[in-house]
């Protein structure tokens, strides 16, 4: 039995009740015994066992008031996976899903993919599984604030840097960075996605969808082709899909669909991003009133989704950017894009592809971008942003952006070359895994066991 597998079998059993953190560790796992085998070092020194295991997984009570005076419980997390290469980084989570295994499959991702972006940090992960639909300003501030009053004997600027995520935006980050500054009367750059006026990075809130773009269209120029002109379904309706459509747009291709936990948009004459903004941004409303505002548009609610199919991967596109949450393309939605005529797959949400729809894509040869490596912009720009607020200043959006798009551009070529050097040339799975995994694990080797 491999390393990798016997690894994977111990943790199979330990923790059979998390099936999302396994899921990614076996993602991982599948495309690392090539590097170890090289490299005996990484198993005499138990990398994977020590890899795989969170250093710190903090477990809270959130309790706040709602506005009709009525008490709420809610469960708080903050899982600080790896600081071999700097301070952990990931976002913080809001939603009714949110548990353990999640946000260990979310840090453990986060690994990987900020060790790819070339830059000092870590990987972790956070969030409650507190629901911000519905609730009012107030009842979100009350959260917030009870929230960063268990979280902040354990972050800082040099310690663990929390962003935003699914349920967590502009106005999360600021009542979470509020109550921060208040609780140590420090002014620091301990969260990023903050408001402008309050030490945030221009180009954050585009980075992720814009980074996933720039991200196909290195895959695509590896191939003699690009974007231009091409037709895109792209999934989700959240900062990832409407900047993912916009930046689509600036490079001449067309996205014609996205989607949110209620149904799916699609319109042949494109998908209008002044209204998607308005509708999600604005009025946080459903999908239903982009419908009402634009004529062109089809909505199709969930209940009406073909038979086990995601309504978007059915539509016929070029290229597909799922960029809404974790396991939204399974095998048979993988099949359907390909039978379509889909030549390019960038992911830009957290593990939206499952295992079995990975490997279709990987056998049929297309330009595949998984998503450590498709949507690590986020991130990147966030580092950015500590950049910025470590040097007291403020970059221009030209300048961030720039720097995303060599950052990305670099991501691409780094696991292009790693693949190839292990002789799977285009199999950008590999290529970032293995070029992810022997930062870290270089790092840990050289700091000891502690």
């Amino acid at each position: 039995m491999s390393y990798s597998q016997q690894v994977f079998d111990e943790l199979s059993a330990r923790y059979s009740y998390q099936p999302e953190f396994l899921q990614a560790v076996q993602e991982v796992l599948n495309t690392l015994q090539p590097a170890l085998d090289k490299n005996p070092a990484y198993q005499k020194n138990k990398i994977l066992e020590r890899i795989t295991e969170p250093e710190r997984v903090i477990h809270f009570l959130v309790q706040w008031v709602d506005d009709k005076g009525e008490i709420q419980v809610n469960r708080g997390y903050r899982v600080q996976f790896n600081s071999a290469i700097g301070p952990y980084k990931g976002g913080l989570r809001f939603h009714p899903t949110v548990n353990e295994g999640v946000l260990k499959f979310l840090g453990f991702e986060q690994i990987f993919k900020n060790s790819l972006t070339g830059t000092p940090i870590g990987g972790g992960k956070g969030g409650s599984d507190f629901d911000p639909k519905g609730k009012s300003d107030n009842e979100i501030m009350r959260f917030c604030q009870a929230f960063m009053t268990q979280l902040f004997r354990y972050i800082g600027a040099t310690v663990d840097v929390p962003a935003g995520d699914i349920g967590v935006g502009g106005r999360e980050i600021g009542y979470l960075y509020g109550a921060y500054k208040r609780l140590t009367t420090s002014y620091e750059g301990v969260l990023t996605g903050k408001g402008l006026h309050f030490g945030g990075s221009l180009a954050r809130t585009e980075a992720t969808g814009y980074g996933t773009v720039y991200f196909a269209q290195e895959m695509l120029k590896d191939r003699g082709e690009s974007l231009e002109g091409k037709v895109c379904a792209v999934s989700g309706a959240g900062n990832v899909a409407i900047y993912c459509c916009e930046k689509l747009y600036q490079v001449g291709a067309k996205p014609v669909t996205v989607s949110d936990s209620r149904g799916a948009i699609y319109d042949e004459t494109g998908i209008k991003v002044d209204v998607l903004k308005q509708v999600k941004e604005v009025e946080r409303a459903s999908l239903t009133r982009y419908a009402e505002l634009v004529p062109t548009a089809k909505y199709v609610p969930v209940a009406e989704y073909p038979e086990g199919k995601h309504f978007v991967w059915t539509v016929k596109c070029d290229a597909a950017f799922p960029c809404a949450t974790q396991n939204e393309l399974f095998l048979e939605d993988a099949k359907t894009l390909l039978a379509n005529g889909c030549k390019c797959v960038a992911e830009g949400a957290n593990m939206p592809s499952t295992i079995d729809a990975i490997n279709c894509f990987l056998a049929s040869g297309i330009a595949y971008g998984p998503a450590k490596a498709a949507n690590a912009g986020g991130v990147a720009t966030s580092q950015l942003e500590m950049e910025q607020n470590a040097s007291m200043c403020a970059w221009t959006f030209e300048e961030v952006d720039s720097k995303l798009h060599n950052i990305m551009i670099n991501i691409h070529r780094n696991a292009a070359e790693t693949a190839k050097e292990y002789g799977a040339a285009g199999n950008l799975v590999l290529g970032a895994n293995i070029a992810g995994f022997r930062k870290v694990a270089d790092a840990m080797i050289a700091q000891g066991v502690i």
